[in-house]
């Protein structure tokens, strides 16, 4: 097994864990162990060092969990995103991948949108385009379109 797939591993157990019930739990014994042992060491500096130490190294280790997660979660956002985009015929493909754009460019497409949206607000009454019988069509039109593909 390679060092990375032991990584993967290691960072998907830790990321479910930190985020878990028993994780807080251990968090919080861990405090309160701390705390009640201040009187055995007088509220010494070693005592206060202990718990300083301890939750600096956990923050600064959690910190590189975190932006992993993040990353693989936003990577995984994206490819689904991108499969809703390749898949409507609707949809312009320009959106795929448009992260490399400059926050000039982003805020471009922004503005259009909200152009679009501005615009969707005159037009359309919201119980037309989001009725019931407008969800039984676009389901209807979906199964039969999977159903033709078999």
């Amino acid at each position: 097994m390679s060092n990375k797939n032991l990584f993967e591993k290691f960072s998907n157990w830790a990321t479910n864990f930190t985020g878990s019930s028993y994780a807080f739990i251990a968090a919080v014994s861990i405090v309160i162990i701390w705390a009640v042992s201040g009187p055995v060491f007088n509220y010494s500096e070693t005592w206060q060092l202990v718990i300083n130490t301890g939750t600096t190294i956990i923050t600064f280790l959690m910190v590189f969990l975190i932006q992993k997660s993040q990353n693989k979660d936003s990577k995984a956002i994206q490819l689904k995103l991108n499969e809703l985009i390749a898949a409507s015929k609707q949809a312009s493909n320009r959106m795929v991948d448009i992260e490399d754009l400059t926050e000039k460019e982003l805020d471009q497409l922004h503005q259009y949108f909200v152009r679009i949206a501005e615009l969707s607000k005159k037009a359309e009454n919201i119980h037309k385009c989001y009725s019931i019988d407008a969800a039984e069509k676009k389901h209807m039109s979906k199964y039969f379109d999977e159903e033709s593909k078999l």
